[in-house]
């Protein structure tokens, strides 16, 4: 007898209840912020330093890479990135 999945999958349930676009919107914002730090990690770079190289203020690199402020915006990305001798890559993908 073979076990078959009984029910929906998360993205499902999620969508059922409204909420998977939310829910995607924090995921990312927790990638985005993940990778900030990680390549911060690898750079050896301070916040300080960083937001020096951003011309911005180390409060608001805080928020950068709080994943769970939601006030990233794409220029900030984009400043970040730049900093940290990288590009934003953003694409739309098959749902």
């Amino acid at each position: 007898m073979s076990k078959k999945n009984i029910g929906s999958n998360f993205d499902d349930f999620l969508n059922e209840e409204a909420t998977l676009d939310g829910a995607t919107a924090v995921a990312l914002r927790r990638v985005i912020a993940w990778q900030i730090g990680e390549e911060m990690k690898t750079q050896q770079l301070t916040k300080t330093e960083l937001a020096k190289r951003m011309h911005t203020s180390r409060a608001a690199l805080n928020r950068l890479l709080d994943e769970s402020d939601p006030s990233l915006t794409l220029t900030t990305l984009a400043s970040a990135a730049a900093a940290l001798g990288k590009t934003v890559n953003i694409q739309f993908a098959p749902a």
